[in-house]
C-alpha cells in the first residue's frame, strides 16, 4: 500500500530534494490503483514547471557489455569531477512466469548507490513493449523536479527497448564490445543508426589492442549511414570502468553534441517531439487499461479467448467484436 501525502506535501519535498518522497512519488506513479494513478498525475504536473533542465541520457548495449559497471563509473565521475546530481533509472526485465524483477541494479551499482549525490531506482518494465518501464518518463520527469541534473536511462539491451528509450533522451550512447563476434555485433545496425555516440567498453589490459581495431572499423561503418537529421556525426570513444578511462571523453561527447544541437534548433525540436509522442503513447496506455477494465470485455474475453485458441474464430473477427462491445 502506497503511503500518500497531499499533493502540495509531495510537490514541496520533491522539489526540496527529498528522496525518501521522490521514492513514494515514483511508486505512486507504477500504482494501477486509479486513486493513486490520479494524484500522481496531478503532483507530476504541478512539478512539470520545474523539469526539463537535465541532461537526458541513454545507454544501451549487449548484455555482457558492462553497462551496470559503466553507469556506476561514469556517474562517479560525473559527481566528482563535474559535481552533478546523477539519477539513475534502471529498466528491470521482469519474469513473465512469476512477475518478479529479474535484476537488482542497487546491488551491481554499490558505490553509486552510496553516494549522497546519486539516486538510483530500479523499475520493473512488467507487460511493457521491449523491457521498458511504462512510467519511467514520468519517474524522468520527479527526477528532474527533485534537482538530479544528469539522468541516465539504462535499457536491459534486448528487442525493442532501444527504441523506446531512445524516445525519452537527449543523448543515446551504445556501448560496444571489442571482439565479439559477428552473431552478438547482428543487431548492432538499426540501433548505430539511432545511437548519437559509441563506446568500445573494456579497453584495458589485453583487450586494449581490439578495442582499437573495434574503433577504427566503427568509425568507417558510421560513415556509410546517411547523415543524422542533427548533423552530428556520432564519435567512437573506448573506455575502462575498470580503469576510469574514457569517461571524460564521453562527457565531452555528449556536451559538443549538446552545444551543436541547442544552437541549431534541433535539441528543442526534438523534446517538442518526445513529448508529443509521450502524449500518444499515454493514450494508448489508457485506452488499453480501460479496454481490459471494462465490464463486458472481462465478461467475453475469456470465451472468445477460447474461440481463437481452438481456432473457431479468427483473432481479427473476435477482436473486432470485443471492440464493438467496447
Amino acid at each position: 500500500m502506497v503511503k500518500r501525502f497531499y499533493v502540495d506535501q509531495y510537490v514541496d519535498r520533491i522539489l526540496a530534494g527529498d528522496r525518501v518522497v521522490l521514492s513514494r512519488a515514483i511508486t505512486l506513479v507504477e500504482s494501477t490503483l486509479p486513486a493513486d494513478q490520479d494524484l500522481a498525475q496531478e503532483v507530476i504536473n504541478r512539478l512539470i514547471p520545474h523539469t526539463g533542465n537535465s541532461v537526458r541520457v541513454g545507454i544501451t548495449g549487449s548484455p555482457g557489455v558492462g553497462k551496470s559497471t559503466f553507469i556506476e563509473s561514469f556517474g562517479n565521475y560525473l559527481i566528482q569531477e563535474q559535481s552533478k546530481k546523477v539519477a539513475v533509472l534502471a529498466i528491470d526485465p521482469t519474469s513473465q512466469r512469476s512477475g518478479g524483477s529479474i535484476l537488482g541494479d542497487k546491488t551491481r551499482m554499490a558505490t553509486l548507490a552510496t553516494n549522497p549525490a546519486a539516486y538510483i531506482r530500479p523499475s520493473p518494465a512488467g507487460k511493457s513493449l521491449g523491457g521498458v518501464a511504462r512510467n519511467t518518463r514520468e519517474a524522468l520527469l520527479l527526477c528532474e523536479a527533485a534537482g538530479f541534473n544528469v539522468i541516465i536511462i539504462e535499457t536491459v539491451g534486448v528487442g525493442q527497448s532501444e527504441t523506446a528509450v531512445h524516445s525519452m533522451v537527449d543523448f543515446f550512447l551504445l556501448l560496444l564490445l571489442a571482439g565479439a563476434g559477428d552473431a552478438l555485433q547482428g543487431i548492432k545496425k538499426g540501433i548505430m543508426e539511432m545511437a548519437d555516440g559509441l563506446a568500445i567498453t573494456k579497453a584495458d589490459g589485453d583487450n586494449h589492442q581490439k578495442a582499437e581495431q573495434a574503433r577504427a572499423e566503427y568509425k568507417h561503418a558510421l560513415h556509410l549511414f546517411p547523415p543524422a537529421p542533427s548533423g552530428w556525426l556520432p564519435p567512437v570513444a573506448l573506455c575502462s570502468a575498470l580503469e576510469n578511462t574514457g569517461l571524460a571523453v564521453i562527457w565531452q561527447m555528449v556536451q559538443e553534441y549538446l552545444t551543436l544541437t541547442q544552437k541549431s534548433g534541433f535539441f528543442t525540436r526534438k523534446r517538442q517531439e518526445q513529448n508529443l509522442h509521450w502524449l500518444h503513447q499515454a493514450i494508448r496506455y489508457a485506452l488499453e487499461d480501460r479496454f481490459f477494465s471494462h465490464k463486458l470485455i472481462r465478461e467475453k474475453l475469456p470465451d472468445l479467448e477460447k474461440a481463437v485458441a481452438e481456432s473457431k474464430t479468427s483473432p481479427f473477427k473476435a477482436a473486432t467484436d470485443l471492440l464493438k462491445l467496447f
